[in-house]
């Protein structure tokens, strides 16, 4: 694995430990274009429970397509999916994978995410990008997602296309499309969780 990517990741590692102490580095970038990597830009935000804060004003003059998935060897928890297949639901698009401590620190949003707003339109696209050989094997995939109750569609990502398309540069990463496929936000990290279900809740309208 790229040295800058297994960087990135420690970055994140320690980010992600300010969130069991004392903040976190969590991160919240409006996407300006899906093949530039965002800006990291540091922003304490513990998660919370409660969603008092400002309502989320969603800016898409500047919001780019949803980059169609590539080189996906396999598709777990569904048949093959297309960008144009997706198009009318609101899609998350979420990188991971799984011995990732940050992502896994992640899932128990996402997985809820799912559970609640799927039926409303929400469709969540959890593409498996691994770092290290064990994480390509699609059994151990499979674990992870059982043991963590993933049961949205699950892209095996071994050859980093999809990632590349992304522009995407770090573990988790989440993306969020609105129904006529436009990238609207993302972030990076853990944290930004009322952030990230307010944005939810107004794509769905």
């Amino acid at each position: 694995m790229d040295r800058s990517l297994l960087r990135r990741r420690r970055f994140l590692t320690y980010a992600g430990l300010g969130v069991l102490g004392i903040g976190s580095a969590a991160i919240a970038t409006q996407i300006s274009s899906p093949k530039n990597s965002p800006d990291i830009v540091s922003n304490p935000n513990i998660p919370k429970s409660n969603s008092s804060v400002n309502p989320v004003a969603i800016n898409t003059s500047t919001s780019q397509p949803l980059p169609e998935f590539q080189g996906i060897s396999q598709w777990l928890n569904s048949d093959p999916l297309s960008i144009q297949e997706l198009k009318g639901n609101v899609v998350m698009i979420q990188f991971w994978t799984f011995s990732c401590i940050n992502c896994q620190r992640t899932l128990p949003y996402v997985t809820k995410w799912h559970e609640q707003y799927a039926a409303k339109g929400l469709k969540i696209i959890g593409v498996h990008t691994p770092e290290f050989a064990f994480e390509r094997d699609a059994n151990n995939i499979k674990d992870a997602i059982q043991k963590h109750g993933i049961h949205y569609p699950v892209p095996v990502d071994n050859e980093f296309q999809t990632w590349k398309a992304y522009g995407n540069e770090y573990w988790p990463h989440l993306y969020l499309a609105d129904r006529q496929g436009n990238l609207v936000y993302d972030h990076i990290g853990e944290g930004a969780y009322v952030k990230t279900e307010q944005t939810i809740q107004k794509l769905l309208g």
